[in-house]
């Protein structure tokens, strides 16, 4: 009796070990597997073999994370302080590299990424960081990208979501923005009564030059008044139209 339940257990340990000697890797998966401690090869995606005891595997997922960094207090380089946060995508290139060349590799792109953030936005004033967002993400993105590479990791992505100012500088810049759209309005203005006092110098030029067009230009004037009987006028008459009247009446 005691030698046939020794036999069933002596069995089911068989069993049990056969079966932690085989693995299934997803399509997105790869396992690193070390021999002895010592590295032996990345195997996968599907059925591998790991001899118990002498060999142990690591799962690294292959597919694109998306790391949310935390708001990070930046001042810029005019010395305004903004909270900023954004997002970071990167993916695991070479299982290897991410499982020996560094402990924990998510957890090191993150911390990496909050450094690169303040690093990199407090060498752009805060206009830069308002209005050229999608150079700055290239920026952040290309040095994170190069500090990764020997961890394996290719940094795809990255998003600033946020800049946070507070109310006294956001009422700085309201201010800013009203004084240069008033700025804008007179420079407009005093444009068009420039162009607008060059074209009266030109037509004066012109009219001088004919007096005809001058008393032309005259009658259509009163012309223009008298259509509006609300009230009465009292104009000059000018010497000029009297004379060519004058003229005009001796001929005849």
């Amino acid at each position: 009796m005691g030698f046939e339940l020794s036999f069933a257990t002596l069995a089911l340990l068989l069993i049990a070990l056969l079966m932690s000697a085989f693995r299934i890797l997803r399509e997105y998966e790869r396992g690193v597997v070390f021999q002895l401690g010592r590295f032996w090869r990345v195997k996968g995606p599907g059925l591998i073999i790991i001899i118990p005891g002498i060999q142990q595997m690591v799962r690294v997922d292959l597919r694109t994370i998306v790391l949310d960094v935390p708001t990070q207090d930046v001042i810029s380089r005019d010395n305004v302080s903004v909270k900023v946060n954004a997002v970071v995508y990167f993916r695991v290139l070479d299982p290897q590299k991410a499982i020996i060349q560094v402990e924990d590799y998510h957890g090191a792109t993150s911390q990496l990424a909050q450094t690169t953030l303040r690093a990199v936005l407090g060498k752009h004033e805060l206009d830069e960081m308002l209005a050229e967002r999608e150079r700055l993400n290239a920026d952040i993105q290309q040095v994170l990208d190069a500090q990764t590479d020997a961890w394996g990791i290719k940094v795809a992505n990255v998003e600033i979501k946020h800049v946070d100012l507070d109310e006294s500088m956001i009422r700085a810049i309201a201010k800013q923005a009203e004084a240069e759209r008033e700025r804008r309005a007179k420079v407009i203005h005093a444009e068009g009564e420039l162009q607008a006092s060059e074209k009266l110098m030109q037509a004066a030029e012109m009219l001088g030059r004919q007096p005809g067009a001058m008393q032309l230009r005259y009658m259509q004037t009163l012309s223009n008044i008298a259509s509006d009987k609300s009230s009465t006028i009292v104009f000059p008459l000018p010497i000029e139209l009297l004379q060519g009247m004058a003229e005009i009446k001796g001929k005849s």
